[in-house]
Formats: C-alpha cells, structure tokens, sequence
C-alpha cells in the first residue's frame, strides 16, 4: 500500500508565502509524475502543478510566476512553494502521485488527504 501525507497548509494573509510538502510512503517501487491539485467549496479539483520525475514541470496559468513545484526523487517528496498568495487561492490543496508499488506492473494514481490552505485579504 501507498501512503501520500502533505503538510504546510494554514492561514496566511494576502501577499503572503506557503510551502506545502508531500512525502509517499509504504510499498513505493517507483514514482513517475508528482503533482499539486486544489479543490475550493462548491467547485472541482483542479490542476495546480506537476512534475515528472524527469524534472518537467506544468502549472495552471492562475499560479504561473507565483507557485514553485520541486522533487526530491531521493526522498519520495513533492514540494509546492507558493508565493504571493491571493484570496482566490484559498482551496483545499491534494497531493498526487503516479506508484508504481514493489507487486505491480504499471503506475496507478494516489493522492493525500489534502491540507487546507487559506488567505485572508
């Protein structure tokens, strides 16, 4: 079984900075693309940042220029460093993860809890 925890999300003001982690854990055999995904009340999850594990990296436009999103391959972690915070990013924030786990073939989608991010204006 996978594991993904995230941890980094609280209440910041408007102009402010956050940096959310992610780490997987458990039977982690490989990981192809790692991302960041929010969901705010009443609307779907979005698309915030991925990354392959080849260093390629993807952002939606409303965070381009504002949010960072880095590995480290050595340690299963995603990081997402978001910068100049604005109300409208206030969501719940998802980690994802394609694993390829030690007892399958193919890469299969996980995610974490989530961690609530909130910006005050």
């Amino acid at each position: 079984q996978v594991q993904l925890v995230e941890s980094g999300g609280g209440l910041v003001q408007a102009g402010g900075s956050l940096r959310l982690s992610c780490a997987a854990s458990g039977s982690v055999g490989s990981i192809a693309a790692m991302g960041w995904y929010r969901q705010a009340p009443g609307k779907q999850r979005d698309l915030v940042a991925t990354s392959t594990s080849a260093g390629s990296t993807n952002y939606a436009d409303s965070v381009k220029g504002r949010f960072t999103i880095s590995r480290d391959n050595a340690k299963n972690t995603v990081y997402l460093q978001m910068n100049s915070l604005k109300p409208e990013d206030t969501a719940v924030y998802y980690c994802n993860a394609y694993v390829r786990t030690y007892s399958s073939g193919s890469y299969y989608p996980y995610w974490g809890q989530g961690t609530q991010v909130t910006v005050s204006s």
